[in-house]
């Protein structure tokens, strides 16, 4: 291959590589100078938003006063969030000093988002300054800093600066050993197939691209129809079967089902050239065969999660269109079948965005973990980045084991051109949802999925927005659709084990609105595992004995969690 061979990737050797790519990989300086443009063109807006935060500015300076020479306590223009911890400690209000910082922090944030909101853009500049902002405004949080944060300048002098040490000592660690962000979880602190995906079972199966795992039976009698669970590949499967309780895996294994799971091998270079064809037939498709040949069982219930739930409504279209009735019932997990609302993810897939990142994937074949990973976790900054700033760095903290931000940072990368596919045929173009979508030669239409359809999506999902997955309801006409409406986010909303701040939300109707929907709806206490447990029992066929654990053609060939999952 030379330097001018028309099939060498772009950017190969680096030298065919836009400059932008490595100075503005975000694209974020375009952005700003579209937004700074709208917002010279709109005067009149600009000095509301202005006028707005001198008229807070003076009100919360006569309060800070008050509360400095009298015992008042006036509140101020501006309180933080209902779900913002940073500033609950008592010294934010006591102190008049920390209280004015705390108010003119509060109200520069305000300022920003009502210029944002006085300077029309497009969607895509929007959602990119709109994240651009958030980010930068965490990061300036006076709680950020050691001198103006009272529970660690407390800590501090309680100690006589034990905690400024051991908080430095965890800076410089972080930074040679964690690409200089905090730690969210110890260093060895989950060990994959002993505290993590632990539910007992066999590896039946294993081709290139997955590992399927059968899961040993706890109850005398199964349903007939088996499970199969098909999770991302943008992360490791064990999200279904993360730990004991907490495992969605064992969950469904102690209620009679027989549970496969699909456990995808972890890509390199070399994998460049899977498609997104290949993930549907070497997946679910090959996964249902070896079902089939070990349970005697034609049709299969199968749960997908994110984008494996994309991929099981592809798969539903895929096989109707094949005239094959292999599948009895889906349930879709926090999925977007609908890319028309990306939410804050298509600050990052519009046209541009995704030529430069094909750029990037073609110099390796791969999207590394790393670079996914980034753009999650600054979704949250707050939640994922500055808590731990300040508990590790600034208080010399070690951070806490938790199951959930272990597996988060256990990543897989992604082939390139089963990414580049999956980000202009979902994200860019919503070829799924309208029809146009084509797999392993098949036009995809979701008006021939007619199986029974459980959708769950989670209220605070940042990733696929409640309301986009709603829309699912409206783009699957001749199935009948049963949505839920979970607590809490895109990770904690699945990993949502019976517990008592649990609830979920039902509705009979399924309005095109999904808000309409809402306010119609019914609020359970309760998890929506034990809602899909019943809804479930219906669709599963009846108690059998168990099948065997493989069989003659699929006999197992090591346990669970198999050897994929362990691929770094």
């Amino acid at each position: 291959m030379t330097p001018n061979d028309p099939t060498r990737p772009a950017g190969a050797d680096g030298g065919d590589r836009d400059p932008s790519d490595l100075l503005d990989p975000m694209g974020f300086g375009e952005a700003w100078m579209r937004t700074a443009t709208a917002a010279m063109q709109n005067p009149a807006g600009m000095m509301e938003a202005g006028l707005r935060f001198w008229e807070g500015m003076a009100e919360a300076s006569t309060a800070a006063i008050t509360r400095m020479t009298s015992e008042e306590r006036p509140a101020g223009p501006i309180a933080p969030g209902r779900r913002d911890r940073r500033f609950t400690d008592p010294a934010w209000q006591e102190n008049p000093a920390l209280f004015a910082l705390m108010q003119a922090y509060l109200l520069s944030g305000r300022l920003v988002q009502d210029v944002l909101a006085e300077a029309p853009v497009d969607d895509v500049t929007d959602a990119r300054m709109g994240f651009l902002a958030d980010v930068m405004m965490d990061a300036i949080a006076p709680t950020n800093s050691l001198l103006t944060n009272p529970v660690a300048a407390r800590k501090a002098a309680d100690t006589g600066g034990a905690s400024v040490v051991a908080g430095i000592r965890n800076f410089l660690h972080d930074l040679e050993h964690n690409n200089g962000l905090p730690r969210q979880v110890p260093e060895n602190a989950f060990t994959v197939g002993k505290e993590l995906a632990c539910t007992p079972g066999k590896v039946v199966y294993r081709n290139h691209l997955m590992e399927l795992i059968q899961y040993t039976p706890t109850t005398d009698t199964v349903y007939e129809i088996p499970l199969l669970l098909s999770p991302p590949w943008i992360n490791k499967y064990y999200i279904m079967d993360l730990a004991p309780g907490r495992s969605f895996v064992e969950w469904a294994v102690s209620h009679g089902h027989t549970v496969f799971v699909i456990s995808y091998r972890n890509p390199r270079a070399e994998d460049r050239d899977v498609r997104l064809d290949d993930y549907l037939l070497h997946g679910p498709i090959d996964a249902m065969d070896v079902v089939r040949d070990i349970t005697g069982q034609e049709k299969v219930n199968i749960v997908g999660l994110c984008l494996g739930g994309t991929l099981t409504t592809a798969l539903m279209a895929y096989l109707a269109a094949k005239k094959a009735d292999r599948i009895n019932c889906a349930t879709l997990l926090n999925t977007l079948v609908d890319f028309s609302k990306p939410g804050r993810l298509g600050a990052f897939t519009d046209k541009a965005s995704v030529e430069r990142l094909e750029r990037r994937m073609n110099e390796r074949g791969y999207l590394d973990a790393s670079e996914m990973m980034g753009v999650f976790t600054f979704m949250r900054s707050n939640d994922l980045v500055w808590t731990y700033v300040v508990n590790s760095w600034l208080m010399g903290e070690e951070p806490h084991a938790f199951d959930i931000l272990s597996w988060n940072s256990d990543g897989t990368r992604m082939p390139a051109n089963m990414h580049g596919f999956y980000l202009r045929s979902c994200y860019l173009n919503n070829e799924l949802s309208r029809g146009d979508m084509e797999l392993a030669g098949q036009r995809l239409d979701l008006a021939d999925v007619t199986q029974d359809v459980y959708i769950l999506a989670a209220q605070e999902d940042h990733i696929a927005l409640w309301d986009g997955s709603y829309i699912t309801t409206q783009v699957l006409p001749n199935a009948d659709v049963e949505f839920v409406l979970s607590s809490s986010g895109h990770i904690a909303g699945i990993v949502n084990p019976p517990t008592p701040k649990a609830w979920y939300r039902t509705g009979s109707a399924h309005p095109a609105d999904a808000q309409a929907w809402f306010d119609a709806s019914e609020q359970h206490a309760g998890t929506w595992w034990e809602h899909w447990v019943d809804w479930m029992s219906t669709r599963s066929g009846g108690r059998v004995a168990p099948p065997p654990m493989g069989g003659p053609l699929h006999p197992p060939i090591g346990d669970a969690p198999g050897t994929y999952v362990l691929e770094k």
